[in-house]
């Protein structure tokens, strides 16, 4: 039976540092040459009889430390780990085998963040399904995919706003949004029929080239959705060079990415960013002038309002929420340091959560989140009728907000105590990542908090927050 060579360079290599040699100075207690050591040191040649016995005998180094059990059983755990799916295409044997061996400690701090990844894979994966998440796996859902794509870019493409602005303020500056949108539609019929489906707001017959729009819809939501498929049309190119970039996971991901895009092309296009940028500041931001000046909807301009950042001409750093009546976010974005959690529903001390008790009317709230900074928010209800008796009604709230240090540019702020503390109502993001200990609406304990039962006493919480 052949006698198995032994490879253990890092061995000796961690020998001669350990004795504070040099090569040259250890390479001649071994009785070996420089190069050889070199070599033996780096596991191009084994080791040989004579150096074991040297080691022994020179320096009485125990020579079952050589064993390669140590370095198998590594090989053994980076073929484990590499068999993750994170790992689209794992090294091959060999390279483990000299990572292994040259190369031990990166090789353990390799499988020490491989443990903790996983370790922290499962406790979201439990969480998330505790939660009611529907992509508690590896891979995010498309959805999710495309609302970080648009988070990650502050909510502002620039390409398509620039394009869109070049469209929407091409030629005469007094056509409408509507105008401008049957201007470049010119070459599709536009048939405005009525329908008892409240969902057709928009369906396009390419074979005979006519857009149906749905007379039941209001006039912006017309506008908004010519505008949305002379996008489509129009911005074949565009869209599909910023998607490339994108790199989405799956084609489902990247085909609502394209309607995400061309809804932000239609917005951008009925409120062109310098024009309206302008109105913006000239009226202190009142949603109800904007609205009238560029035909938009009270929800479009808040949308609108927060995608303000191109980078030499930012506006004012606004969030903007959604939010339905059970209080789950339906869409959300923050230009500011105040930012939502990614699942779930928002604090039920922001004003967004009553604007349903008072339609058609602004809200106005002054807030404090944990982390002490100080917030002006702009609540209002924009239920959709469902368009005739019985049909059902589409209920949301919009938030519009910004830090208080902007107060001076807000119509809102007017006749508001910026100055008091108590002004202040202290909000959260969330209570399952909200840190308030006193909170007279927490519905769950804060992640991570050791609780207290008292079976004795009752406080304003059935627990104590650690």
């Amino acid at each position: 039976m052949a006698t198995k060579k032994l490879y253990a360079g890092a061995k000796l290599r961690e020998t001669r540092q350990r004795l504070a040699l040099t090569q040259k100075d250890f390479a001649a207690r071994l009785g070996v040459s420089l190069p050889y050591l070199n070599q033996m040191e780096n596991n191009n040649r084994p080791v040989s009889t004579t150096v074991v016995l040297a080691l022994a005998q020179e320096f009485g180094f125990d020579v079952t430390e050589l064993s390669t059990g140590d370095a198998e059983r590594m090989v053994s755990d980076m073929r484990e780990a590499l068999a993750d799916p994170i790992f689209a295409d794992p090294p091959p044997l060999a390279d483990l085998r000299l990572t292994a061996s040259n190369a031990p400690a990166l090789a353990r701090a390799f499988l020490e963040l491989h443990s903790a990844y996983r370790q922290t894979h499962e406790r979201l994966a439990s969480l998330d399904e505790a939660l009611g998440r529907d992509d508690a796996g590896t891979q995010q859902s498309p959805w999710t995919e495309v609302r970080d794509f648009f988070h990650y870019c502050d909510n502002y493409i620039d390409a398509v706003d620039r394009a869109a602005e070049r469209f929407g303020t091409d030629g005469s500056a007094q056509l409408s949004a509507e105008a401008r949108a049957l201007k470049g539609l010119s070459q599709i019929g536009i048939s405005v029929v009525n329908t008892d489906d409240t969902d057709a707001l928009r369906r396009l017959d390419r074979s005979n080239g006519v857009l149906y729009l749905s007379s039941r819809a209001a006039p912006e939501t017309r506008s908004f959705q010519m505008l949305l498929q002379l996008a489509l049309l129009s911005q074949e190119q565009l869209f599909e060079a910023t998607l490339d970039l994108a790199r989405f996971q799956s084609e489902e991901a990247r085909a609502i990415a394209k309607i995400g895009l061309a809804n932000y092309y239609a917005g951008a296009a009925m409120m062109p960013y310098g024009l309206f940028q302008q109105a913006a500041r000239s009226c202190r931001h009142d949603l109800e002038i904007l609205a009238h000046r560029f035909g938009a909807s009270i929800e479009q301009v808040a949308h609108r309002l927060s995608t303000l950042q191109r980078p030499g001409a930012k506006g004012i750093p606004f969030f903007f929420v959604r939010v339905d009546q059970a209080g789950t976010i339906t869409k959300r974005h923050s230009a500011t340091r105040l930012q939502f959690a990614r699942y779930g529903g928002a604090c039920p001390l922001w004003n967004v959560h009553r604007a349903f008790e008072t339609p058609g009317r602004f809200l106005r709230q002054l807030a404090e989140t944990p982390d002490g900074v100080r917030y002006i928010n702009l609540a209002r209800d924009v239920s959709k009728s469902g368009g005739h008796f019985g049909a059902p009604v589409r209920r949301f709230a919009i938030a519009l907000g910004c830090e208080v240090k902007h107060a001076d540019a807000l119509v809102y702020a007017d006749n508001l105590d910026l100055v008091t503390p108590a002004a202040f109502e202290p909000i959260g993001i969330s209570c399952r990542i909200c840190e308030r200990t006193n909170c007279h609406q927490r519905s769950i304990p804060p992640l991570e908090r050791r609780l207290t039962i008292r079976p004795d006493g009752r406080g304003l919480l059935p627990y104590d927050v650690g």
